[in-house]
């Protein structure tokens, strides 16, 4: 084999333009080099290869045996290499029309989801749309650490000046609790009434917003006593069922979390929640992005903040 295991694509181009043109002057046009530059590679690729691939005399340029032989070889090696970078180009536009959104809870209000799918798939039949579900440890849902391109969240939202939102619903706060607790009695419940509950939390890493579910806002400074911490809705549901403490819930997730042993009473002195449909600020220019968020504002005939 010796030393023609190195040779360059750019080597057999050259090879093969002259090979159709049969004239160096004419295949260096043709490739934007000068005529010296191609004479020269040309003679490098024959040194390598240890044969001639052309005579040349004052008639013009011929191919001999050998480059008669490698020329059909050469063209293979190019086309393969034309279809191998259309692979990758491929695959960059599927990345570039695949649009990854992520959420925490997943959003069951009223058909939502494919309500905005419709909309978007008719604008953008090209796109596709891969839903995440992530875990409470990331109240961005995958926005931060760039896993997602728009998310379904909480506000509020850590890092909230690098997102823009369009709210999908604002809701009443409520508070889950087991059957058998004394509160679940009545028709309402005053947060004054929750503030000594073992609560549930979220994950530390959920920061600003574990706040907001802890009620931190309406405690006048008493500090909440965290019954277990929670990082899905299951997990919810079980530590609800099992006494460990009471937690606050918007009305669109009640159903949920309301499954056998577990009820939801209306909580007075809290402002409602809000979940929107965030991305990264310096993304509101993608395309696709855009697009996802005017078709959730349809859906929801929301408007941004």
């Amino acid at each position: 084999m010796g030393m023609t295991m190195d040779v360059h694509l750019r080597d057999l181009r050259y090879f093969v333009a002259v090979a159709e043109e049969l004239h160096f002057t004419r295949a260096a046009e043709r490739l934007y080099v000068s005529q010296p530059a191609l004479s020269k590679q040309i003679r490098a690729l024959e040194r390598q290869l240890g044969t001639e691939l052309f005579r040349r005399d004052r008639h013009g340029v011929e191919l001999t045996d050998a480059g008669t032989a490698l020329l059909p070889h050469a063209r293979g090696v190019l086309d393969t290499w034309q279809e191998g970078a259309a692979a990758v180009d491929a695959v960059r536009a599927a990345r570039r029309s695949t649009l990854v959104v992520g959420m925490s809870t997943s959003p069951v209000r009223g058909g939502l989801l494919p309500a905005i799918r419709s909309r978007f798939t008719a604008a953008h039949p090209e796109a596709v749309v891969r839903l995440r579900q992530v875990n409470w440890e990331d109240p961005t849902a995958g926005l931060a650490d760039g896993t997602a391109d728009l998310a379904f969240v909480w506000l509020p939202l850590p890092g909230r000046d690098r997102y823009d939102w369009t709210v999908v619903a604002e809701e009443p706060l409520m508070v889950a609790l087991p059957d058998t607790h004394p509160l679940a009695a009545r028709t309402a419940i005053d947060i004054a009434d929750l503030l000594d509950e073992p609560f549930l939390a979220l994950p530390e890493s959920a920061g600003p917003l574990r706040d907001y579910w802890l009620a931190l806002d309406a405690r006048g400074g008493s500090p909440p006593r965290i019954g277990a911490e929670i990082a899905g809705t299951e997990e919810t549901y079980e530590a609800l069922a099992a006494g460990l403490g009471v937690c606050l819930v918007a009305e669109g997730n009640v159903p949920l979390l309301t499954l056998g042993g577990v009820t939801a009473r209306p909580v007075h002195g809290l402002a409602p929640s809000r979940y929107v449909l965030a991305w990264r600020r310096q993304d509101g220019r993608r395309p696709l992005v855009r697009a996802y968020a005017e078709a959730c504002r349809r859906a929801t005939g929301a408007r941004d903040e």
